[in-house]
Formats: C-alpha cells, sequence, structure tokens
C-alpha cells in the first residue's frame, strides 16, 4: 500500500499543511510542529515547500518519523497549481510529485554546511583584500606573497603591521574552518555520484551541487539543471557560448561556481 502524501506550504510565521483534501494551518514554531505532527500518521510522505532558512527547522523535526522530500523553488509552480483544489485527482499530483522529487539525502545540515562555507570563502576574500591594502601603505605592491609579508613582519610595530598580524591570525583561523567544513561535506553526500565524473568539476564544487540540488533527476534535462546552477549558455550551430552567471537558481550554488 502507498504511503499517504502531505504537502507543506511554509512562510516566516505560518505553515499551511494539505492532507487527504483537506487544509491545516498551524504557527511556524515548535507548538505548529506537534500540531502538523497530530495531523499526519507516521510513515506519511510529506512535501515541503524551500523558502529559505523558513523549512529547515521543520524538516529537521518532521525528519525523525517521516519520508521528508523538500520542493525547490525550481518546481515549486507544481505545488501551487496543486493548491486551493480539493480532489482525489489532486492528491495524486502531489503523491507523482513526490515521487518525481527522489530520495532527499541532502539534509538541512548539508546546506547549512554549504552556506557557511560560502560565507567562510567571501571572509577569506575580504580579509586578503584588506591585507593587499595594508600591504600597499607600507610601499609593497599588491601582492600576497610570502617574501612580502615576511620583510613586513620584521619591520618597526606600526598600525598597518598591527593589523596585518591580526588579519593574518584571522585568515589561518578561516582557512581551517574551510577545510574542516569541505571534511564534513564529503561525510554527508553520496561519494558514488556521477557528479564527480564530469571534468571540470572537483571534490568539492561536486559536494557543493549535490548539497543545494539534492536528486538531480529531478530536473528531468540537462537544460534545467543548468539553468538551475546559473550559468547563462547560449547555442547557435556547433557553438557554445557562456555568457556569465545568471540570477536564476540558488544563490549560494551560484555564487560557489564563481568562487571555485
Amino acid at each position: 500500500m502507498e504511503a499517504p502524501v502531505a504537502g507543506i506550504d511554509i512562510s516566516k510565521d505560518k505553515l499551511v499543511v494539505y492532507f487527504q483534501g483537506k487544509y491545516y494551518e498551524f504557527q511556524n514554531n515548535k507548538q505548529g510542529f506537534e500540531g502538523v505532527k497530530q495531523v499526519l500518521p507516521k510513515g506519511c510522505k510529506v512535501a515541503i515547500e524551500s523558502t529559505g532558512i523558513y523549512h529547515i527547522n521543520l524538516a529537521k523535526y518532521l525528519g525523525k518519523e517521516y519520508d521528508v522530500r523538500i520542493i525547490n523553488p525550481f518546481i515549486l509552480k507544481k505545488f501551487k497549481d496543486i493548491r486551493g483544489k480539493k480532489s482525489d485527482k489532486n492528491d495524486k499530483k502531489l503523491a507523482e510529485l513526490v515521487v518525481s522529487i527522489g530520495s532527499e539525502f541532502t539534509t538541512s545540515e548539508a546546506k547549512e554546511l554549504t552556506s557557511q562555507w560560502d560565507f567562510v570563502t567571501r571572509s577569506i576574500a575580504r580579509v586578503k583584500n584588506r591585507l593587499r591594502r595594508d600591504l600597499i601603505l607600507l610601499g609593497y605592491r599588491d601582492s600576497l606573497s610570502r617574501k612580502n609579508l615576511n620583510e613586513v613582519l620584521r619591520g618597526e610595530d606600526n598600525a598597518a603591521l598591527s593589523e596585518i598580524r591580526f588579519l593574518l591570525g584571522e585568515l589561518e583561523r578561516l582557512e581551517a574552518r574551510k577545510r574542516e567544513i569541505e571534511e564534513e561535506l564529503e561525510d554527508l553526500v553520496p561519494k558514488d555520484s556521477l557528479i564527480f565524473t564530469i571534468p571540470g568539476i572537483g571534490r568539492t564544487l561536486g559536494c557543493i551541487i549535490l548539497a543545494r540540488v539534492g536528486d538531480v533527476k529531478r530536473f528531468g534535462d540537462k537544460k534545467r539543471f543548468v539553468a538551475y546552477c546559473g550559468p547563462l549558455v547560449e547555442s547557435s550551430g556547433k557553438s557554445v557560448v557562456s555568457r556569465g552567471i545568471s540570477k536564476r537558481g540558488d544563490a549560494v550554488l551560484r555564487s560557489s561556481i564563481l568562487q571555485l
């Protein structure tokens, strides 16, 4: 017997549960989560709308007892078409949608790690830019070479040198944290994914793609997958031209592609 399927629409303050032709509304807090559990039978498949950070706590909470699938905004329109229409036919559509999404290995923890990786990587870039600025103030070229840094650190104490020492310590901590995040991500994503066989995609980028995207089969074809990742690609005859990065799809994934 097929497990029943529920859909949950989430906003900052509210949860709207669609289950077997009925709607239930709860607050987006722990009391609301308990209310959801009272409505849904154990073993139920639950499709949760991915809305920034607002779905994360509910997904974690329900994931212990339910088969939770995250519906990405890229395919959210199908879910919205179902809402507001109560019928057995729409229950079937929702069930088909959840099955098409596939099993979501990518937990909220994996996505959170990619957000941290993005933040840390951006922070490293800011620290390096500040270091370059301080080196220029001390008469060195815009270069973070070991030679330049060693010469500066042997110089007389001044405000710029104090900041350079602080920034170097900060840079060391950030880079150590970045390595930790990458190791944690590798432990969370499937190591045998075909994503790692694609030329140009290393371990880190592959892990980030899997964590942000989840089951790539849900995209249907490669054009949708590429569009979600961000690259703007135009083809004419035998020519394929990259036009940069679009604003569609996942912001963290787009940023990671640019940084790697």
